[in-house]
């Protein structure tokens, strides 16, 4: 993959939520309003995504950052579900959202139907299969988190940066696309990748709009009650 100044900018948004909601977790010593079940949806996404890093060598760059989003993933878990006082403020109540039955199974049939029909019998991989299924699954991977915020409201302002460069990241991979299929000649367009990813983006919209008007007025930043 090519970098250009889009993937910059959305890696280095991806890598500074996960520092600024590792941060929120150590200066409050709290996990209200961050749900656990988003980043193992995201360690699942990565583990199944990442298989190439035993296949295939890209970049130094590439391989590093593979390794630091499932290391970086899979601390934020423990610390929030091992780590005192940590661990005391984590609602499991509040973060139920049922992944496995309503996240994972689904995009699994997906992409075990979708990959193929796309490849056949004789073309099956294993490896294209979970990264494919990796990409059903991520664009799916925040709903968790947003429906404990739904439930908390009132969001912690490091809680919402964090969502905010979530949010940023996946807009600007959907800038970097439409920039390399512009400027690169042989650029190979991914139509799932393409779908999902503005799923994902889609996801954000309400955030965003309570974020920014939440930063514009300058006061608490607090999600509307359903059906208001």
């Amino acid at each position: 993959m090519s970098m250009n100044i889009f993937r910059l900018a959305g890696d280095m948004s991806h890598v500074f939520s996960i520092l600024v909601l590792l941060l929120r977790l150590r200066v409050a010593k709290n996990a209200q309003g961050i749900s656990v079940r988003t980043h193992e949806l995201f360690l699942i996404v990565f583990l199944t995504r990442y298989l190439d890093l035993f296949t295939t060598f890209y970049s130094l760059y590439n391989s590093i950052m593979k390794i630091l989003y499932i290391v970086s993933t899979a601390s934020i878990i423990y610390t929030i579900k091992f780590q005192e006082p940590i661990k005391s403020t984590y609602d499991k109540s509040q973060d139920s959202f049922l992944y496995w039955q309503f996240a994972v199974a689904p995009c699994a049939v997906l992409a075990s139907v979708t990959h193929l029909i796309g490849s056949g019998i004789s073309g099956f991989s294993f490896i294209e299969l979970l990264w494919t299924f990796s990409i059903y699954l991520e664009s799916i991977a925040i709903l968790p988190q947003l429906i404990v915020l739904q439930r908390y409201r009132e969001v912690e302002n490091l809680t919402g940066n964090y969502i905010f460069f979530m949010g940023a990241y996946r807009f600007l991979y959907i800038l970097n696309w439409i920039y390399r299929a512009n400027f690169e000649a042989h650029y190979q367009h991914h139509w799932v990748v393409y779908i999902c990813g503005v799923l994902q983006t889609l996801l954000y919209v309400d955030f965003f709009y309570y974020y920014f008007k939440s930063k514009k007025s300058g006061g608490r930043f607090t999600l509307p009650t359903k059906g208001t």
